[in-house]
């Protein structure tokens, strides 16, 4: 008899404004689905395939009905996409792992299509089991690539395979005998991208708890990056085999072999991981070959496109943002003023009374006073007089001391003169004189 428990997290990260992740947890099925093809399409994908992957499973709980059921979940995923043209090109990827009961013995299911992951956490050591359908994952195994260079590779994000872009796939399925104490970690790219192996196998070490694991694990990715949406589920085998398990095996597309457990003479095999491709036992065509192909391009040209597009919205909200900051400088800074400041008159430039977070700013001390100009214009000058230049404020102020200096000396005011011109004599010339 083989027990689980388990516990699981998501969070929509730092990034991105939707969560298209999800998680399943029942008795004997767990899962982790992440979503692609914009925001109500990946949505509407990872719950399409885990609904249909939960049903499917339910009516056949073994090794082959779990892989089954991913194929069955495909099919939902890639009629309701045709069916509806709004949701052309929406995916996802999926991996889980089921309790299954195959030959009188408990064995765990593992299924896998696309980049999110599966680890096995044995005595201390996170032992990755699934291997990324991704274009990067690729270029490695063909030795284009080494590792560490595909973890942080452009193309490490384009899948090669995923649910729901074709009206078929071929699905990875491990059996793995399940031992107590072993700790499963199910999680999308979400947590990958930002932790590794050895951060993942500190937390899966240090808390027994799988909710509070999974918990921590999605806490640590935030504070990472959390650059996609994480979501996690861990599922600890609290009781199963006592056998010491040996090293994983994760051979994509490997030759099936009979689960391990005892030998034809009845003595004791160490369990080991074998997985078995159960899509298609031939090689791809060479037009599915060209079709895949073609679907890498289409996505790296959507990606692409969603970069471009993000990058000019906000060249368009930069050039906004800009532009209203320089009407409002310039609206502010147009103008000058000429008020009373401790009894004198001073020339300002900006708006009366200030506007938005511009104050006006001091530009020229007259040295006059209110003494010095006519009474009747001290009170528009206590409040502020607007004028269009410094210059036209100084003559302003100037005009002011000259009315005050003609009303103090009006003798000095110039009495126009009349001038009378000389009578106009008119001679006239007679005739033979």
């Amino acid at each position: 008899m083989t027990l689980l428990r388990s516990g699981s997290a998501t969070d929509t990260g730092l990034v991105r404004s939707v969560n298209q992740d999800l998680a399943v947890e029942t008795p004997t099925l767990f899962a982790v689905a992440d979503g692609m093809g914009g925001h109500a399409g990946g949505e509407v994908a990872a719950r399409l395939a885990v609904d249909a992957l939960a049903a499917a499973f339910g009516r056949q709980p073994t090794g082959a009905g779990l892989s089954e059921a991913v194929t069955e979940a495909n099919t939902v995923v890639w009629q309701h996409s045709q069916d509806n043209p709004d949701l052309r090109g929406m995916g996802t990827t999926l991996t889980a792992v089921a309790l299954v009961h195959e030959n009188g013995k408990d064995v765990l299911a593992l299924v896998n299509v696309g980049d999110s992951r599966s680890y096995r956490f044995h005595e201390g050591a996170v032992t990755q089991i699934t291997t990324d359908h991704s274009l990067a994952e690729e270029m490695v195994r063909s030795g284009e690539l080494t590792s560490a260079e595909a973890a942080v590779h452009p193309h490490r994000h384009i899948l090669t395979r995923a649910l729901g872009v074709s009206s078929d796939v071929a699905v990875d399925l491990w059996r793995i005998q399940p031992v107590r104490g072993d700790r499963y970690l199910l999680c999308s790219d979400g947590l990958t991208n930002e932790l590794d192996s050895a951060q993942m196998g500190e937390v899966l070490s240090s808390v027994n708890d799988p909710e509070r694991a999974a918990e921590l694990l999605v806490q640590a990715a935030r504070t990472h990056g959390g650059s996609d949406n994480i979501t996690v589920v861990v599922v600890d085998v609290v009781v199963g085999e006592d056998d010491d398990a040996a090293p994983v095996v994760a051979a994509v597309n490997a030759d099936f072999a009979p689960m391990p457990g005892t030998a034809d003479d009845g003595s004791a095999v160490a369990p080991e991981v074998y997985p078995e491709s159960v899509a298609e036992a031939a090689p791809p065509s060479r037009g599915e070959r060209r079709r895949a192909k073609r679907r890498e391009r289409r996505i790296a040209r959507g990606r692409r496109l969603i970069t471009f597009r993000t990058l000019l919205f906000i060249i368009l909200v930069g050039a906004v943002v800009a532009g209203a900051l320089y009407a409002v400088r310039w609206y502010d800074t147009n103008s000058y003023f000429v008020r009373v400041t401790n009894n004198e008159l001073v020339i300002y430039q900006g708006r009366i009374g200030g506007f938005l977070w511009y104050h006006p700013v001091e530009v020229d001390r007259t040295g006059v006073t209110t003494a010095d100009v006519p009474a009747p214009y001290v009170d528009a000058l206590n409040a502020g007089v607007e004028e269009t230049s410094p210059a036209a404020a100084r003559a302003y102020v100037s005009n002011l001391v000259n009315d005050k200096a003609s009303q103090q000396n009006p003798a000095t005011l110039t009495t126009p003169t009349t001038v009378i011109p000389p009578p106009v004599t008119t001679t006239t010339k007679g005739k033979g004189t």
